[in-house]
C-alpha cells in the first residue's frame, strides 16, 4: 500500500496543499460528479446548494461534487487529466463528471502557470491527496452517523457502505464532513486498483468545441464592449512620428481613436470595423535605430561563434587534453532561423477598468505575472484586479508574455469603456515573440573509437537559449565536456516557443551524434546506448536524465519501427532526447518521390511514467512530432530592416494535411510519477527526418527548413 506522509496537517495546510497544482502547463477545471447511483445530471448546476469543503472541492445535498483548479488549458489536455486523477482517489464517477474553468486566485492557488509541460508533474501528488484526504472526510462524516469504525466502511463511485450494507451518498454526509479535523494519514489507491486514470477518456470540452460553444478569449462578450485593432510600429526599432486619422474617423462603425506610446488603437463596434479603420490610418514613423536584417543576423552569429567571449554553462574534464591527444577532430554548425509562434486562435484579451476594479479577462498563460504587471501599469492595487481565463486556441510560449492583455489595460483605462483587443493574422505574425535565430557549433574528439571530448557552442540573438539544459544528454555521457553561450542584444522581441532550448537544440545534438556513429562505423542507436551506460547509477546530481530509462525507450522504439529491416525503398533516421524530464526515442521512415523525401511514418517511444489519459497523452505526443516536423521541413520567418517579411500564409509555409505522415506512439509501461507530455514528442522529430534524409540522399542537412537547403543543393527543383 502507498501512503500519504504524516505531518502536521491542519485543514489549512490542506486547503493549501491541495491547491497545488502545475509547475508549468496551466491546468483549470471544475468537475462536477452525480455521487448517487441512480442520479441525473442537472442541466442548471448554479441552482444547486453546494457546501463550500474546501479550496477543490463543493458538494451538495444532492450529492453532485465540483472540483475547482486555477490552471488554463491550453490544448494540453489537463482539463481532463488533472480531473482524473482527483476523480480517481475520491472514488466518484466519471461518467458523472463536468469540467469548468476556474479564475486566477493568489489567495488559495499557487504555481497558476501555463508553459514547461510540468501540470501533471507538479499536480500528481498533491492532486491525488486532495482527493483521498476528502474522501476519508467524507466515510469519516458517515462512520459518525451509523456510529461505526470508519476503518469498517468504504467508498465507491460517490457511495459509502459499511459492514452492515448500510449505504449514504456524499451529500448526505458532507455537511458533517466539512466541520471535521482533517486527517494526518491518509491511504491512497494502489496502482493496480486505478479505475479511471489509464482508461481512455475523451477531452472534456470536445462537444463544445465541435459544436462552437464558447469557450475561447474571441468568443468572449460583454455589454458596452468595444473592440481595439492597434496599430504597432512596423519594424522592431522603430517608434512613431505622427499620425492622420481622417480616414479612419469616416469608417463606419469606428467611435475613438487613442495613442498610447508608439501604438494607435482604433476603437470600433465590430471586429471589421476596427481592422478597416486601423488600415486607413496614415501614419509616419521615424527612422529608428538597429534595424537588423536577417543577413546581418547571420553574420552576427558567425561572428560571435568565430570570437571567445562565451559564458562557460558546464565544463567537465580537460577538454584542450581531449582535442590534442584525438585520432580525429569533427566540427559542424548548425543554423536556425526566428519563427513565430501562430497559434490558431490570434493573440486577443478583455479588459474593464473602472475606478473599482479591473476586470481581465481572455487566454493568457500567465494570469499572476500579467495582473502584476497591469498592477504596475495602471497603479492598481493587485486585489483589485480580477483575471479569468479562458480556453487557449493555441499557446506554444507566444501567450506567456500578456503584452496584448496589457495593451487592452491601457486602452480600456484611457477610453473608460470595457476593450477587447484582438489581433488579426498579419497583427500575430508581425508584432510576435519569436523564437530566436541561433547557430551551434558542435566539435568532438574520437579516440579509439570513442568519444572522448565534445564541445558546444551557441550563439543566439537575444536569448540564451541552453540556460539549464547543462544536465541532459549528452551531459555525464562523455568525459571531456564543454559548453559555452553567448547572445547578442536586438530590437525584436525573442522567447519561448514549444519545447524552450530543446526544439532546436535536440536537431543539431542528434544529428550530430548521427554523423558520429557513421564516422565510427556503429549502429547509430547502440552508439547512444553506449554512451548512456557512463550515467548508469550515477550520483552526479546535475544529470537530470536517467541512463536505464532513455535506452529503455530507445530498445521500445527500435522494436516498435523494424529498425534496419524496412522494406526496400524505405529510408529510416534515429533520433533520442529527454526534456521537460521525459525521455522520448523516434524512428522517422522515409521513401524518395522523384527524388523528393517524403515522410510516411514516424514512430515514437515514451517514458512519461504513469500516464493519466493514453487518449490526451497519445494526441500530445502526436501533435508533438507533427509540430516539430512541419517547422523543421518548411518554416523560415526573416526580417528586412527589422520589418517582418512575412505577414500571413500565403508567404509563410507550414504543414499541410498531405504532409503528415502516420504517428505511432508507445508507451513505458511503469509505475513512476507522470511527467511532462505537451513539448517532449517535438524535439527529436526534426532531427529523425533530417537523419532520413541523409540515409536516403546522402545529404546531411545543417540549417532548418530542410527545403530550403535541399533546393540550395540541386536535389529539389
Amino acid at each position: 500500500m502507498e501512503f500519504i506522509k504524516k505531518n502536521n496537517f491542519s485543514r489549512r495546510n490542506f486547503l493549501k496543499t491541495s491547491m497545488l497544482a502545475s509547475g508549468g502547463l496551466l491546468v483549470g477545471f471544475n468537475l462536477l460528479s452525480a455521487c448517487k447511483a441512480d442520479a441525473v445530471m442537472p442541466v442548471d448546476i448554479e441552482s444547486l446548494n453546494f457546501n463550500d469543503f474546501n479550496a477543490f472541492i463543493k458538494i451538495s445535498d444532492e450529492g453532485y461534487v465540483t472540483l475547482f483548479s486555477p490552471n488554463p488549458e491550453i490544448g494540453q489536455g489537463v482539463k481532463t487529466s488533472m480531473p482524473m486523477i482527483i476523480a480517481e482517489e475520491l472514488d466518484v464517477d466519471w461518467n458523472k463528471v463536468n469540467v469548468v474553468q476556474g479564475a486566477l486566485d493568489t489567495k488559495h492557488f499557487t504555481r497558476q502557470v501555463a508553459g514547461g509541460s510540468q501540470s501533471i508533474r507538479f499536480g500528481w501528488d498533491a492532486l491525488r491527496q486532495t482527493g483521498a484526504t476528502t474522501k476519508q472526510m467524507l466515510i469519516n462524516a458517515a462512520a459518525i452517523k451509523w456510529n461505526v469504525d470508519a476503518a469498517t466502511c468504504k467508498a465507491s463511485k460517490g457511495i459509502i457502505t459499511n459492514a452492515n450494507g448500510d449505504t449514504f451518498g456524499y451529500g448526505e454526509v458532507v455537511k458533517e464532513a466539512a466541520l471535521l479535523e482533517v486527517p494526518e494519514n491518509v491511504q491512497l489507491k494502489e496502482i493496480k486498483d486505478f479505475t479511471i486514470i489509464g482508461k481512455e477518456i475523451v477531452n472534456v470540452d470536445i462537444d463544445k468545441i465541435i459544436t462552437g460553444k464558447p469557450l475561447f478569449g474571441l468568443d468572449y462578450k460583454a455589454e458596452g464592449m468595444m473592440y481595439a485593432s492597434v496599430l504597432r510600429p512596423p519594424a522592431f526599432g522603430q517608434k512613431l512620428d505622427s499620425f492622420d486619422d481622417t480616414k479612419t474617423k469616416a469608417v463606419n462603425g469606428v467611435s475613438e481613436i487613442i495613442k498610447f506610446g508608439d501604438k494607435i488603437a482604433v476603437l470600433a463596434s465590430s471586429t471589421w470595423a476596427a481592422m478597416k479603420g486601423k488600415k486607413a490610418l496614415s501614419a509616419k514613423w521615424e527612422k529608428g535605430t538597429n534595424l537588423e536584417s536577417t543577413e546581418d543576423h547571420d553574420k552576427i552569429l558567425t561572428k560571435i561563434l568565430d570570437g571567445n567571449k562565451f559564458d562557460t554553462r558546464r565544463e567537465d574534464g580537460n577538454i584542450k587534453k581531449a582535442f590534442a591527444n584525438a585520432d580525429k577532430v569533427i566540427e559542424r554548425t548548425y543554423h536556425s532561423p526566428f519563427l513565430p509562434h501562430n497559434c490558431l486562435e490570434p493573440m486577443n484579451f478583455y479588459a474593464e477598468v473602472t475606478a473599482e476594479k479591473v476586470h481581465l479577462v481572455g487566454p493568457i498563460q500567465t494570469p499572476q505575472w500579467t495582473v502584476n504587471r497591469v498592477s504596475k501599469l495602471l497603479d492598481r492595487k493587485v486585489e483589485e484586479i480580477h483575471c479569468e481565463m479562458t480556453r487557449m486556441g493555441g499557446g506554444f510560449g507566444r501567450r506567456l508574455y500578456g503584452d496584448f492583455a496589457l495593451e487592452a489595460a491601457e486602452i480600456s483605462s484611457l477610453s473608460k469603456k470595457p476593450i477587447q483587443v484582438i489581433f488579426s493574422r498579419e497583427d500575430d505574425m508581425t508584432a510576435g515573440t519569436y523564437r530566436p535565430a541561433i547557430k551551434y557549433r558542435i566539435k568532438a574528439a574520437l579516440k579509439d573509437g570513442k568519444v572522448t571530448g565534445y564541445h558546444l557552442k551557441e550563439a543566439a540573438i537575444d536569448q540564451n537559449m541552453y540556460g539549464s539544459q547543462t544536465h541532459f544528454f549528452p551531459a555525464g555521457c562523455i568525459p571531456n565536456f564543454k559548453l559555452d553561450t553567448a547572445n547578442h542584444k536586438s530590437n525584436i522581441t525573442t522567447g519561448a516557443w514549444r519545447a524552450p532550448y530543446t526544439n532546436f537544440l535536440a536537431f543539431a545534438e542528434q544529428s550530430f551524434f548521427d554523423e558520429l556513429a557513421i564516422e565510427l562505423n556503429v549502429d547509430k542507436l547502440q552508439l547512444r546506448i553506449d554512451l548512456l551506460q557512463n550515467v548508469k547509477g550515477t550520483t552526479d546530481k546535475t544529470i537530470e536524465y536517467s541512463g536505464q530509462r532513455m535506452e529503455d525507450t530507445i530498445n521500445l522504439v527500435k522494436e516498435k519501427a523494424n529498425w534496419g529491416k524496412t522494406e526496400e525503398g524505405v529510408y529510416q533516421g534515429f533520433a533520442a532526447y529527454y526534456s521537460h524530464n521525459t525521455h522520448v526515442a523516434e524512428i522517422a521512415d522515409i521513401v524518395l518521390k522523384d527524388g523528393f523525401p517524403v515522410i510516411k511514418k514516424v514512430t515514437a517511444a515514451v517514458d512519461c511514467g504513469i500516464v493519466v489519459n493514453p487518449t490526451g497523452a497519445r494526441n500530445q505526443v502526436e501533435g508533438g512530432v507533427l509540430d516539430g516536423i512541419g517547422h523543421a521541413m518548411y518554416a523560415d520567418f526573416s526580417f528586412k530592416e527589422g520589418k517582418p517579411n512575412h505577414k500571413n500564409f500565403d508567404t509563410y509555409r507550414m504543414i499541410r494535411m498531405q504532409d503528415t505522415p502516420k504517428v505511432n506512439v508507445h508507451f513505458l509501461q511503469n509505475e513512476k510519477s507522470p511527467t511532462g507530455l505537451g513539448e517532449p514528442g517535438l524535439p527529436p522529430a526534426g532531427a529523425a527526418v533530417a537523419n532520413a534524409i541523409n540515409a536516403a540522399l546522402n545529404k546531411r542537412i545543417y540549417s532548418q527548413p530542410f527545403v530550403k537547403e535541399l533546393k540550395k543543393s540541386a536535389i529539389l527543383g
